[in-house]
């Protein structure tokens, strides 16, 4: 069984490695310039070049040949089954690419026997993330392609996400949070926390400074944690690992948790959105 994601997962390269995931690339333009994610351009130097960039980066999807040529790579390599976890629909056209890659690859090759399932995940980042780390440690224990795809298709909309950003420009130009809002948000500093409702980002508190944040993810992880399903959490960063130190020490001060805390840094296609300063956290709720 192959296991493949798009680039957003944002899982750390150790893990990819490890369980031997496919990431396929998203592409983020900086000034007319196309880098691939992961691949081409980490998140540290992509802050670095913005900083003198012309225009705000953007980002775009891989495309169906593409999705179509790691299809034929794992096929090549003799799977005859794989399963692709792509980011949320409702944010990114990753999905429809993958789909739209499957059905020209069993197109040109109608005599196959392999399967393919591509995922729409409902999620961001870590989230999706998640669910392929999970995937991955239930192949390793011998699930049936099967159990895997129907774990996943169950269990995605229960993946909670919490997203907290220091720079608001960021969530402006990506539509999350208006303009005034912003400048409130500066002066008093407040930082928005955001989730997924639906496959799409919401706000869902306001918290004035980086402690009170804190206290809110470890407030709501101690209420919404499902301990049936959540054998590790994953907290993302994009620029500042001390503070996703800080939210790990306090979950396992201050919550009954006792299973993996994962510190991963986010990656450039969702780091280009979420802007310096992000923190992130994710885990099965109940």
């Amino acid at each position: 069984m192959k296991l493949m994601a798009d680039s957003t997962c944002d899982l750390s390269q150790e893990i990819v490695e490890q369980y031997d995931i496919s990431i396929i690339p998203l592409t983020v333009t900086i000034d007319g310039k196309d880098y691939k994610d992961r691949e081409d351009l980490r998140t540290d130097e992509f802050f670095k070049r913005i900083e003198t960039s012309k225009e705000p980066a953007s980002t775009g999807a891989p495309s169906p040949s593409l999705y179509q040529h790691y299809f034929k790579e794992a096929v090549d390599a003799g799977y005859k089954e794989i399963l692709v976890i792509c980011m949320s629909s409702g944010t990114s056209a990753s999905y429809q690419s993958g789909e739209l890659g499957k059905q020209q690859f069993l197109d040109e090759n109608p005599d196959t026997d392999v399967e393919i399932h591509v995922v729409d995940s409902k999620c961001m980042s870590h989230g999706s993330g998640w669910l392929v780390f999970k995937s991955a440690q239930m192949i390793e224990k011998g699930a049936l392609f099967e159990e895997v795809v129907n774990y996943v298709e169950a269990y995605k909309l229960k993946v909670k996400h919490y997203l907290s950003v220091d720079d608001l420009n960021h969530l402006i130009r990506s539509g999350r949070i208006s303009g005034a809002s912003a400048i409130i948000g500066k002066l008093l500093n407040i930082k928005p926390i955001m989730t997924m409702k639906q496959g799409k980002g919401a706000v869902v508190a306001k918290e004035r400074g980086r402690n009170r944040v804190l206290k809110y993810y470890v407030e709501q992880f101690n209420k919404r944690n499902d301990i049936t399903q959540t054998n590790f959490v994953i907290i993302g960063y994009t620029t500042d690992i001390q503070v996703a130190e800080d939210l790990k020490t306090k979950i396992q001060h201050e919550t009954p948790f006792e299973g993996d805390i994962f510190l991963m840094q986010m990656g450039v296609a969702v780091a280009t959105h979420v802007g310096p300063g992000g923190l992130s956290m994710f885990y099965m709720e109940k």
